[in-house]
């Protein structure tokens, strides 16, 4: 599996980072799978410099066949050039390996301020790919915590999961969401759901909770079998 990893690529007037991941799967489908695309939160403090609320995304590919490493990075540099506007600060990594120093600098990125010099440092002691494309190239603190925190299967909002074309919305049939190799689960009980309705809301958001995808409920009062997405970090 590889790991992409972005960050810090918009403002408050442009498309989000989740979308720019999605335009990223999007352009490298022919020669990779997506397997998910996931959300994950990183400090939140005034102090850190974010468009809304300091998330970063990172994206799990497979290679349909021999994987290339620096052809999906020129694919990612390019997109995210192409995407790039002016008072952004976007970085981009790309990986095959992820090692536990990179997954607790991730942690230390969700509850502390981490300067870029750490990040490249680190980058540069594994031999992962991690650069700047614009502004203060301040992404790269958060584009190398996302790859990080990815490749524990425990952390981050689900935003795309497969290779579904769609996204469902509204009240939906749980063995629908479940089709999709989506768990679900009450929040208060851990119990799994296995039948019934739940409504997803705007759009389907599961999180990423030991090695699986969740989707955590509650139930809905006003029917037996009804149930809530719940929106969880």
């Amino acid at each position: 599996m590889i790991l992409v990893g972005i960050d810090d690529t918009d403002t408050y007037d442009s498309p989000g980072t989740n979308k720019l991941a999605i335009e990223i799967v999007r352009e490298a489908a022919d020669d990779w799978i997506c397997q998910r695309i996931v959300r994950h939160q990183l400090f939140f403090d005034p102090r850190v410099p974010y468009t809304s609320k300091n998330g970063s995304a990172s994206i799990a590919l497979e290679p349909r066949g021999a994987p290339d490493l620096q052809k999906l990075t020129d694919l990612c540099v390019r997109v995210m050039r192409d995407w790039y506007v002016y008072g952004s600060d976007p970085g981009l990594c790309v990986t095959d390996t992820v090692p536990h120093a990179i997954t607790e600098y991730g942690w230390l990125c969700q509850r502390d301020i981490v300067k870029q010099g750490l990040a490249r440092e680190l980058a540069a002691a594994h031999n992962i790919r991690l650069m700047g494309l614009g502004g203060t190239e301040g992404g790269v603190i958060g584009s190398l915590a996302a790859v990080g925190l990815a490749v524990t299967g425990n952390d981050g909002r689900v935003v795309r999961h497969g290779e579904w074309p769609d996204d469902l919305t509204g009240l939906t049939p749980v063995e629908t969401v479940m089709s999709r190799d989506i768990d679900l689960e009450e929040a208060e009980t851990s119990t799994r759901i296995h039948s019934g309705f739940v409504d997803v809301g705007k759009h389907l958001r599961p999180n990423r909770r030991g090695g699986r995808t969740v989707l955590f409920v509650r139930r809905d009062t006003s029917a037996a079998d009804r149930y809530q997405a719940l929106k969880m970090t």
